[in-house]
């Protein structure tokens, strides 16, 4: 158990490399959790040399007791748990299909989140997966809070229903998966979906949906192209310029 306990550490510390890398955050914001079992989960917590999410390392990533929120596999004390726990732990309690929940702050899903644009699947091929998530709908959670406490956290769940996605308004984003790299992919196909919807607004344009006849010829290229192969990318470009992990 110990070997995959720190393989799972390490997955958990590379997708918060990869959030900062991609610019989905800035220096300290933002974590990651991924279930272990019934009621323990790794959580990226905050260490007693706090250097931000680019800085990761597996130390930072600790096991966690979602009923009770307490750090469970830190006997010097020296780790705290995000502010922001309860978004984990109410993800990963009110949905059991979840294994990862990814938090961030990519500033121009925060801005188009603040202007009121809606993430529409507004181009095609371009980027297939993020096309097909914004077709199901992506919801908006409406309160700009600090969601740091259960009863918060219950109304982010709410908001966040049955979709693999939330927008938080003024905020960031919450996104969930069947591992850490599924979790991350979508949070990236956010920021996608909101850089293109504003630059098609700076550019004079109103962003139109396109025609259901192009999104019904919208593929499944699988994960293996999807995941497997764009998670590869992503981590071979921070060993390119040495970010990743020795």
């Amino acid at each position: 158990m110990s070997g995959g306990l720190d393989r799972l550490r390490r997955e958990v510390a590379v997708g918060c490399r990869v959030m900062a890398y991609r610019g989905l955050v800035e220096n300290i914001l933002g974590h990651i959790s991924l279930r272990l079992d019934g009621n323990r989960a790794l959580v990226r917590c905050r260490g007693p040399e706090e250097a931000g999410l680019r800085f990761t390392t597996p130390e930072d990533v600790r096991v966690v007791d979602v009923d009770s929120g307490e750090i469970i596999d830190d006997p010097g004390g020296d780790y705290r748990v995000p502010n922001e726990l309860p978004i984990h732990t109410s993800v990963l309690a009110a949905r059991p299909d979840v294994a990862c929940a990814v938090h961030a702050h990519p500033p121009d899903v925060v801005v188009a989140s603040l202007a009121g644009f809606a993430l529409e699947p507004i181009f095609g091929a371009y980027d297939i997966p993020a096309t097909h998530l914004a077709a199901v709908g992506i919801p908006v959670h409406p309160r700009s809070v600090l969601i740091r406490t259960d009863e918060l956290a219950a109304e982010m769940v709410a908001s966040l229903g049955s979709a693999e996605a939330l927008v938080l308004k003024g905020h960031g984003v919450v996104t969930i998966g069947a591992d850490v790299a599924e979790a991350v992919l979508r949070a990236l196909q956010l920021d996608t979906l909101a850089r293109i919807h504003l630059r098609v607004r700076s550019a004079g344009m109103i962003p139109e949906a396109i025609p259901s006849a192009d999104l019904a010829e919208m593929p499944d290229l699988g994960g293996a192209f999807n995941r497997e192969t764009l998670w590869r990318h992503h981590l071979a470009a921070l060993e390119q310029d040495r970010i990743g992990l020795n």
